[in-house]
């Protein structure tokens, strides 16, 4: 039995089905089905589930203190706040992921904590102590997305790439003054690869020789979590000396399929207060039609695809059945979302709406989307898969306290 029934199951010694329905925003059908298992409860909604049961883990109880440098949408910080940490300073320059962070974060906009836009300017020494750095530095100069569009425009890429590429020092510079215990950064696979390694042992000599700190990364696939295939490099970074291991990992054997985070047409469908219509008409069950594919962009990714099959090339268009998984998805899908066309019976296949895009990594239905459609596609394309970072940041925080546990004896001695 997967962790979310079981949490479902223990749910229900506590609550009627009414009950958790309302808590959890869906049809009282819905959790019905869900009991006698005719849909599987969705892994997204264990998070919701322990907070309804009071279950925290004993790290989560000693709380640590984070920054979130090149924030997007919150994804890392909600993943770390699961396991105890607060967070202490803020750092995103765009305009649109600022609207959808605040929308969704609303303490950060009463002075709780700092709010930093763009980092790079930002001194160092400014910056409030923190336990825990986190980082998704951007990985547009070192994907492979990336590099073939800078070399199409006859830009430099990686850390000679002044606007991006060098980003990464500034997150060194950070971690030389400020010292966190710990350190998370995530980016895409291809970092390991970008310049023949070369990106990849810079960035390591710097955070093991010159900043001193012990390193481990790995590549982790969310395919486990949502169905959704997004393999990304976890780089985790300790000031002392640990015994961490990956093998600590629990990641699912199996892992959902779409239906679990389309919409639902048999009247399950949550309404939503932030999202009413928007995506989904509720009064005739089915997903908005602008969501479809029109007839002239349907034939042109099929002569597309068609043109480069007959080359021998891989492209194309990802056509999904609702008991499949997904492409990762990228922030280029608001173009045409040809890398997930969800197969619609006698019609053309449609995108996912931004709902879908939301759970596809892992958010709850509580989160809010405060920014249109293109801007949505584009912050779900570039965001983590939450459920990841959630079990990153439990494998972490023991170690987190165990440094910040021996600093304040070494502290308390000295004195």
């Amino acid at each position: 039995m997967d962790t979310a029934t079981t949490l479902l199951s223990q749910a229900r010694a506590r609550y009627t089905q009414r009950q958790l329905a309302e808590q959890l925003n869906v049809s009282q059908r819905t959790v019905a089905r869900w009991e006698n298992g005719e849909t599987p409860c969705p892994t997204m909604l264990a998070p919701a589930l322990k907070e309804l049961l009071g279950i925290r883990t004993a790290a989560a109880n000693q709380d640590f203190t984070f920054i979130d440098l090149f924030a997007g949408i919150g994804g890392i910080r909600k993943g770390f706040e699961a396991h105890g940490g607060r967070c202490v300073l803020t750092s995103e320059w765009n305009s649109y992921a600022q609207k959808t962070y605040l929308a969704n974060f609303p303490d950060d906009q009463e002075d709780v904590h700092t709010f930093v836009g763009d980092i790079q300017p930002f001194p160092a020494s400014e910056i409030p102590d923190h336990d825990v750095l986190l980082g998704g530095f951007p990985c547009q100069p070192f994907s492979i997305a990336g590099v073939s569009k800078k070399n199409s425009l006859g830009r430099l890429h990686g850390f000679e790439d002044a606007t991006q590429g060098t980003l990464f020092f500034d997150v060194a510079r950070i971690i030389n003054e400020k010292r966190p215990a710990a350190f998370m950064l995530e980016n895409v696979k291809n970092l390991r690869s970008h310049d023949k390694g070369r990106t990849f042992a810079v960035i390591m000599e710097t955070l093991q020789e010159e900043l001193g700190y012990e390193i481990h990364f790995k590549v982790i696939d969310g395919i486990g979590f949502t169905p959704q295939h997004r393999e990304r490099i976890i780089i985790v970074g300790f000031r002392e000396p640990t015994d961490f291991s990956w093998d600590d990992l629990e990641l699912p054997p199996v892992g959902p399929k779409l239906h679990t985070i389309l919409h639902r047409t048999d009247g399950s469908e949550p309404l939503l207060e932030w999202d009413g219509d928007r995506y989904f008409d509720h009064d005739n069950r089915e997903v908005q039609p602008k969501f479809t594919l029109t007839p002239k962009l349907w034939a042109y990714l099929q002569a597309y695809a068609a043109k480069h099959k007959a080359a021998g090339n891989g492209f194309g268009y990802g056509l999904v059945h609702p008991s499949g998984t997904t492409r990762t998805l990228s922030a280029r899908y608001y173009k045409d979302g040809s890398e997930i066309l969800v197969s619609q019976e006698g019609n053309r296949p449609r995108r996912l709406t931004p709902r879908e895009c939301a759970r596809l990594m892992g958010y709850e239905d509580t989160f809010r989307i405060p920014v249109s459609d293109t801007q949505a596609y584009k912050q779900f394309g570039n965001s983590v898969v939450t459920p990841v970072m959630r079990e990153v940041a439990r494998i972490m925080a023991p170690h987190v306290h165990q440094i910040l546990g021996a600093s304040k004896a070494d502290q308390s001695m000295s004195a």
